[in-house]
This record gives structure tokens, C-alpha cells and sequence, in this order.
């Protein structure tokens, strides 16, 4: 590849040195998530609408908005809440103008990842959705004509050698970096961007880049911008219970993937117990009856005990709850890049923590762990991993230190007993705890990686999705490093046959995007001792109905039935690996909302696929948010389970507005209809003393106008059906 120095341009110079490379038709991909440089962007957008000749087409995915209001009373709530979040953080400029639907007719908005829901009722970008596996995105854009690449990147100057990381999003970047820098070695256009933004830290691994890999790089005061962060979202009931079902199936030693949100953050806080308040966890089993029902599960795939070994992350984003489980000391082992070092530890023979034995060579090579004669690079591996002490240089087959120069062949024992002696180094180093693609998170969870020293950072590595979500290129490796893997990934709806929903519904529209699920999905089965966990809400609300997404059947599917293992939702754990139709048809009704059970056996009765006299044990007929809540009732008493484990970013009004906009919501239709005219008659004149601070937080707290009353009274509504008044 070229060793040419980029340009270093501001954003101005950098959109017309573009036009003038691409003329009037501009394709140009940007990451996921976090990683969009916003203002260049937007600067190349403005040239856009300015020029109606100029074709610009945009190639990324999850594009991260504000939230947005749509009446007065949700403007009071989130005006003050999104500028102290996110003041200073710029917007995307086409999203405004999308969702006015005043996208210019030469713009092209491809986004191959929603954000849940975002887009559902938005026409231009169904259309234009393409839907890929997230390993298949560099590839898919590339065939869609995608020439330039610009991402948000982070700087480093240590050493007085300046270098760069991919940070936030080494997951689709690396490989477009590798392959554009390829193509322009074949003669062929390609422009690769970066623009330095001093807020993101600087992560390591294969995210760290020369500047040789950039054509420009973006470097001026515009880039400086506040990350776009995304606040914890409540944890409730039916979630913690997901996240201790999932906790026992957690193996000390495994490897853990989990994504963002409340489930995550419900993994994570179960996890903390389990490890930190074992007395308490062992409790809660017992009660809630999961140690009874799951016994044999749990000791077999899982545990109950705390952590001795720890467990690694391997996933695709790096989310703040695997932050909180390395606090809590539940993410701590270390795996190693090297075959040879990682099988050794993995059979007991190696202890990653401990001092190196002097036999470590005898052990490696009558493992055939190491080839015989050692080349540049194999001592290189062993030296970047501490085997070899960091004094020690290779030259021309040799090892050498101080005065002493031994040959590199392995053959004989008393040689490698002689270059133990002079040569090793005393412990192992450079092992890492997680793996990621790419990271998203709340503010304080950006505070803490930049927080972190570089030796803390390092434990933490960035890569390419090519490698964070697949095996393939390294199996051997890969495969040692995530024994034990349990991959919790969630889904929309499942159905009674082992069908899971993810990504989109039966009409066609895509609610998200299949993402990388698939690869978690896939490696699950390829290693044999992974097992892939599917969490599914049981049910779901729209508007004041309440609906199963425990289903018969579905018009679409996710993953497929023949790749299914093990489905969690707040009732229970279905174990259906390799099961018959009707055994997991059985497995699944024990796991389904109790008010839906009935029907969702007799529809498997009609189709003949359980026996006619079957009935759902008494045991799991008791399944309701009811007998959830009680579960956790007296837990919660002592302060745990809350909404919020790991902080929030609202105020202690604001979560009480919150709570109760959402319940006079959910009140809103029909059925309640008595319910709210009720409430609304027994409102006090004179708003109580308790309720005084949330007015004052929506600016009612005196109402001077006939408008404002009324919003006054709306609020009060749904302070009292939210039993607060």
C-alpha cells in the first residue's frame, strides 16, 4: 500500500477536494453508531442542497437522533433533558430534513441498521434499505458503488510518533480501509477520511492505524465536538428477571457477548450479584423457584457460583454493562493471541496470572504448540506475550541477551532448559479481556475509557467485524479463546416451533435490521461448547392492548427454527436444542405469558403438532407480571432491582414524570376510559405539597394561561393514575 503522508485539511477543504475528485456523483459510506463525522457530513449535505446536479449517496447505518417531541406537554419534558445531554453535540442535518420529507430528490440515504422503530412509517428509507449480515457490509456497499469512507477518529502523539485509532468503530472500518487502500494500488479511485475528534479515546488493538491508511485527515475545531451518548433506559421487572435467567447459564471461565439496553444492563446487574452478593443470589433462586426448575440446566451449562476465573467478552459492541462487569471483577479473564499460549491455559498447564514455569518451552514444543526452530515472527508472538524477555533480540537464528547468544533451534531439551534460564521473561502480558467492533454508551461510560491508563485500555481491544463476529480466518485461535461462549442476543417475537423474530415484521417493514445476530447465531453452533440464548419479551403493548410475541406462527422469520437453543423470556428458560416439534412447542408454552397459554395450545393442537390431551403443567401457569412482582417485591424493599442499577441521567423527577406519562398512556385507550374519568374528578383543587417539584420541572408549576391549566391538570392525571397523588 502507499506510504504516502495525508493531506491534513479542515472540513471546507476537505468536501471540495472531494467534489473535485467525484464530480457530481459523490458515494461516500460512513460507520454505525458513534463513529459518523458529523460535520463533514453536514457540510457536504449543505453542498448538496446548494447543487441539485450534484448526486450524493450515503451508505451507512444507525444513524443516532435526538429525541423528539410532539406536542407541548412532551416538549416541557425533553427540551431541558436533550439540552443537557446533548447540547453541544451536533445534529445530522439530512435526518431533519427526512423526517420533514424534504430530503432532496438527488440525495440517497442507504442505512443498512435502524435504530429499533425509527423508520417504520418512513417510505424513502424502507425503500431504500438494504439488508446485509454486519460481516457483509463492506462487501455489499462496495457493490453498490461506495468510494470514500470517513469515519470519526481518535489521535495519539506518544512517543512523538503520531498514529491513529478507529476507536469507536474498528468494525466495518478496517476492512474498508484495507480494501480501498488495495484498490488504489489497482489504479482505482478511492478516498479514505478521517476526521480527528479530541472527546473519543483512543483504543487499541487492530483500531490502532498509521496515518499512512488516510488520504486526509480532517483536523479543526468543528470536529471538536461531545459525543453522542445514549442514556440508560429503565430496567423493569420482566427485564431482571430476563437478566437471572440468563445468569445462571453463565460458565466461570466462559466468554460473554450481550448488547445495549435494559436487558444488558438486567445481565449485568444479575451477574454482580451472583459474583458480589452470592448469599443473596443463592436466595433468589430458591424463591423464585429457578434453582428447582432449572437445576440440571444450570449445572450443565452454567452456574451459581461467583467468579474465581472470570469470564471474557467477545462481542461486537463494547457496551457499557461489560464496563460495569469488569468493576464488579466478573470480566477478567485474559485470553491471549497465540494458539500455542491460549491451549496451555485452557488446559489448566499455564495459569495466564501466574509467574511463567522455566518448562514453558518444554511444554510448547512437546505440545507441538510451536514449530522447532523458532523464525522472526514466531519469536516476535512469544516475546509480544512476555514468554521471551523484552532484553532478548532475534538475529539470524539466534537468541540473544547481553553476551549470551543461544540458536534458536528447539530440538534438544537441555537447550531449551538453557535458553529458559537466560531468556524468559517472568510473567505473560498483553492478554485482553474484551473484544469488540464497535461502542456506543452513556456519558459516564465514554468518561470511563477515557478515564482508563493505556494499560487499562489495552485489556479492552478493538477490531474489525471479520473477526469480532466470525471464526472464520483464525478458527483454531478464536475458538480457544471463546470456550465456554454464550451469545445473548434479543428478538422480537418467537414462535412456538423455535422461529425467531428479530428485524422486521410480516408486511416487509424493516423495524431494525438483521445486524450481526446471524454471526453470534452461527458460531453458537459451530463451537461446541457455546450456546446461543434468545430473550424475548413476552409480551408487548400497543396502545392499551397488551399482545404475546409468543406466537403460533409468523410471516417472517430471523433466524430459522433448525438454528434454535435456548429462548429466555421473564418466565422461564425453554432448552430447545435439538428437540422434537412437540417438546419444544411444550418448552415454549411453559415460557409464554399465562393469559395467552390456552390459546397458544389449543393453535398447536389444531395443527396436530402436540397430543390432543396435553395441558401446560400447573407450575408454569402461574405466569404474570402479578407473580413477577412479588417475586421481586421483597428484594426490592431492600434496594435492589432498581430501574436504574447503574445511574441514569434523569433526575429523580424526571423519572417520576416519566413513569407516570407512561402509565396515562398506556391508559388512554377505551378499556381504561372509565378509569381516567374518574381520576380526572378526584383531582384536588390545589395541587398537593409531594407534586410541587415535578410541576416546577415541566414549568407548571404555576399555570397562568387556559393552555398551560390544562397541561397543569394532564400532568396531575397521570400523577394520580400513577398512584402518586
Amino acid at each position: 500500500m502507499s506510504k504516502k503522508k495525508p493531506l491534513i485539511l479542515n472540513i471546507e477543504q476537505c468536501v471540495d477536494h472531494i467534489v473535485h475528485e467525484f464530480g457530481d456523483d459523490v458515494r461516500i459510506g460512513m460507520p454505525l453508531g458513534l463513529g459518523k463525522p458529523v460535520p463533514l457530513i453536514n457540510a457536504l449535505y449543505r453542498r448538496a442542497k446548494q447543487n441539485p446536479a450534484l448526486k450524493l449517496t450515503v451508505f451507512t447505518a444507525l444513524s443516532l437522533e435526538k429525541p423528539r417531541w410532539n406536542n407541548e406537554l412532551e416538549r416541557r419534558f425533553l427540551q431541558p433533558f436533550v439540552e443537557r445531554v446533548w447540547g453541544q453535540v451536533p445534529d445530522i442535518d439530512f435526518l431533519a430534513d427526512l423526517r420533514a420529507g424534504e430530503l432532496p430528490p438527488n440525495v440517497r440515504i442507504h442505512e443498512l441498521f435502524f435504530k429499533a422503530g425509527t423508520y417504520r412509517g418512513v417510505d424513502s428509507m424502507q425503500q431504500d434499505h438494504i439488508c446485509t449480515n454486519y460481516t457483509h457490509v463492506v462487501r455489499d456497499c462496495d457493490a453498490n458503488g461506495n468510494v470514500i469512507f470517513a469515519h470519526m477518529i481518535a489521535k495519539s502523539s506518544g512517543n512523538g510518533k503520531r498514529c491513529y485509532s478507529a476507536s469507536c468503530n474498528a468494525d466495518t472500518a478496517l476492512q474498508t480501509l484495507q480494501m480501498f487502500g488495495q484498490a488504489q494500488e489497482r489504479g482505482e479511485k478511492r478516498l479514505r477520511i478521517g476526521m480527528v475528534n479530541e472527546h473519543l479515546p483512543f483504543m487499541y488493538g487492530d483500531a490502532e492505524l498509521a496515518p499512512e491508511m488516510y488520504d486526509i485527515i480532517v483536523e479543526c475545531p468543528e470536529a471538536q465536538h461531545p459525543l453522542f451518548s445514549t442514556p440508560r433506559l429503565p430496567v423493569a421487572d420482566g427485564d431482571h428477571m430476563i437478566g437471572l435467567y440468563v445468569s445462571t447459564l453463565i460458565k466461570d471461565g466462559g466468554t460473554l457477548q450481550i448488547g445495549i439496553g435494559a436487558l444488558g444492563d438486567a445481565i449485568a446487574y444479575a451477574l454482580d450479584l451472583r459474583h458480589n452478593h452470592n448469599e443473596v443470589y443463592a436466595e433468589l433462586l430458591t424463591t423464585s423457584g429457578i434453582a428447582a426448575r432449572n437445576g440440571a440446566l444450570i449445572d450443565a451449562v452454567g452456574g451459581k457460583t461467583p467468579f474465581a476465573q472470570g469470564v471474557y467478552g467477545s462481542t461486537e459492541m463494547l457496551v457499557d454493562a461489560f464496563v460495569q462487569l469488569h468493576k464488579a471483577g466478573v470480566v477478567k479473564r485474559a485470553v491471549y493471541h497465540h494458539a500455542g499460549l491460549q491451549t496451555l491455559i485452557n488446559q489448566g498447564r499455564l495459569d495466564a496470572e501466574g509467574e511463567i514455569p522455566r518448562n514453558l518451552l518444554d511444554m510448547l514444543v512437546d505440545g507441538g504448540l510451536i514449530p522447532l526452530y523458532l523464525t522472526q515472527q514466531d519469536f516476535d508472538a512469544l516475546q509480544h506475550h512476555g514468554v521471551f524477555d523484552d532484553e532478548v533480540r532475534y538475529t539470524n537464528g539466534h537468541l540473544v541477551r547481553d553476551d549470551a547468544r543461544l540458536s534458536a533451534l528447539l530440538v534438544e531439551t537441555s537447550h531449551r532448559r538453557q535458553l529458559a534460564a537466560i531468556c524468559l521473561g517472568k510473567r505473560l502480558k498483553n492478554g485482553v479481556v474484551l473484544t469488540g467492533g464497535f461502542f456506543i454508551g452513556p456519558r459516564d461510560f465514554y468518561d470511563t475509557l477515557c478515564g482508563m491508563s493505556e494499560e487499562q485500555r489495552r485489556r479492552f481491544e478493538m477490531t474489525g467485524v471479520d473477526v469480532a463476529n466470525q471464526l472464520y480466518g483464525d478458527e483454531a485461535l478464536r475458538a480457544l479463546q471463546r470456550k465456554d461462549a454464550r451469545f445473548c442476543n434479543t428478538g422480537m417475537k418467537a414462535t412456538l416451533l423455535g422461529h425467531i423474530v428479530s428485524d422486521g415484521m410480516e408486511d416487509g417493514s424493516i423495524v431494525s435490521g438483521v445486524g450481526g445476530q446471524y454471526n453470534f447465531v452461527a458460531m453458537a453452533h459451530a463451537l461446541p461448547d457455546a450456546r446461543l440464548i434468545m430473550m424475548i419479551k413476552s409480551t408487548r403493548h400497543e396502545g392499551s392492548q397488551t399482545l404475546s410475541n409468543i406466537v403460533f406462527n409468523y410471516g417472517h422469520v430471523t433466524i430459522p427454527r433448525h438454528l434454535r437453543d435456548i429462548v429466555i423470556t421473564e418466565y422461564g428458560i425453554a432448552d430447545i436444542r435439538g428437540r422434537s416439534d412437540q417438546e419444544l412447542i411444550k418448552a415454549m408454552l411453559n415460557v409464554a405469558d399465562s393469559r395467552f397459554q390456552d390459546e397458544l395450545l389449543e393453535q398447536a393442537k389444531q395443527h396436530r403438532k402436540v397430543p390432543a390431551d396435553y395441558q401446560i403443567p400447573d407450575e408454569y401457569r402461574n405466569n404474570t407480571p402479578q407473580h413477577l412482582a412479588g417475586v421481586l417485591q421483597g428484594f426490592k424493599a431492600q434496594g435492589m432491582f432498581a430501574p436504574f442499577p447503574f445511574g441514569s441521567e434523569f433526575t429523580r423527577e424526571e423519572m417520576l414524570l416519566a413513569h407516570a406519562m407512561k402509565v396515562l398512556k398506556a391508559k388512554s385507550g377505551k378499556s381504561s376510559e372509565q378509569e381516567v374519568a374518574a381520576a380526572m374528578k378526584s383531582l384536588p383543587p390545589v395541587p398537593p405539597d409531594n407534586v410541587l417539584p415535578l410541576l416546577q420541572r415541566m414549568g407548571l408549576k404555576v399555570a397562568d394561561s387556559r393552555e398551560e391549566i390544562q397541561l397543569q391538570k394532564t400532568v396531575l392525571l397521570s400523577l394520580r393514575l400513577a398512584g402518586m397523588i
